[in-house]
């Protein structure tokens, strides 16, 4: 999926957030190749050709990664001019895209093979190569595990505490946390396990049972690396959404309670705390 040296087109990258990160992630290293807006007055940034549509982008450049910084209201555009161009995996930063646009763009991914990773995410990081996305560089010291997480702002706090305390990120994925998402944590562990990553911290929430099935699926695949997971919104009262749009309780099943029983049944202890989570 990711190994740090690909192709990266930024969707977005006239609006203010689109330059600030491009800055960003072009100062840590990242291989951007092109920007794409509709704002046609502006023909370069940092250095970069920027272009009316990812068909005229991929005609001039060979493309990876797209990294979607389009405001809501036209994400679906963006998304679906991406997968249509031909990009095949595609980081959508953007949050408060609605559900049925998310479903379309994650049915036409499906449907033309291409793998979208958010929405609502912060992006992929791989310490000391590539960073794409929104998060704090300064937080992901090089190392030997994987982080996948629902949560960006956990991401960061976990990632930070790793690399100062333990041994370090190899690779680091925000997943998004809306109720549906390009690519779920089973997909991503199933990435991780075929790249010889042997130490994952998964990251979950209250609600949905993603953490479970990765787990489950990691299990029953012969995966002999060592297993971290840390839930946040312990003391989440049942029915209130808990910061994302996937973040929430319905009955016993979707409970940290819950996750936690199901786990110990593949010989997973949660972390009760950060402090847990070191090797």
């Amino acid at each position: 999926m990711i190994i740090g040296n690909e192709r990266v087109c930024v969707q977005g990258i006239t609006g203010r957030a689109g330059r600030f990160h491009t800055k960003q992630m072009l100062e840590y290293g990242t291989n951007i190749v092109c920007g794409v807006s509709k704002n046609n007055e502006i023909k370069e940034i940092e250095g970069l050709k920027v272009y009316e549509s990812c068909f005229d982008a991929v005609k001039e450049h060979k493309i990876d990664i797209s990294v979607v910084f389009v405001p809501a209201k036209f994400a679906k555009f963006a998304v679906e001019e991406a997968i249509n161009a031909g990009i095949k995996k595609i980081i959508v930063i953007t949050e408060n895209i609605p559900q049925h646009d998310s479903l379309y763009l994650y049915n036409l991914a499906k449907e033309k093979g291409s793998k979208i990773i958010g929405p609502n995410c912060p992006g992929i990081i791989v310490p000391g190569k590539s960073k794409i996305g929104i998060m704090p560089a300064s937080a992901f010291k090089t190392g030997d595990t994987a982080i996948l997480s629902k949560s960006g702002t956990l991401m960061y706090e976990i990632s930070n505490y790793i690399s100062k305390k333990s041994t370090g990120i190899k690779i680091a994925m925000g997943l998004g946390g809306d109720p549906i998402t390009g690519t779920s944590m089973k997909e991503a562990v199933d990435w991780i396990k075929n790249n010889g990553i042997k130490k994952i911290i998964l990251i979950g929430e209250v609600g949905g049972n993603e953490e479970i099935e990765a787990v489950r699926y990691l299990k029953e695949n012969g995966y002999g690396g060592k297993i971290k997971v840390f839930f946040a919104g312990r003391t989440a009262p049942k029915g209130k959404r808990m910061g994302h749009a996937g973040a929430i309780v319905e009955g016993f099943e979707g409970s940290i309670e819950y996750k936690e029983k199901k786990l110990k049944e593949y010989g997973i202890r949660v972390s009760p705390n950060i402090l847990d989570l070191v090797w």
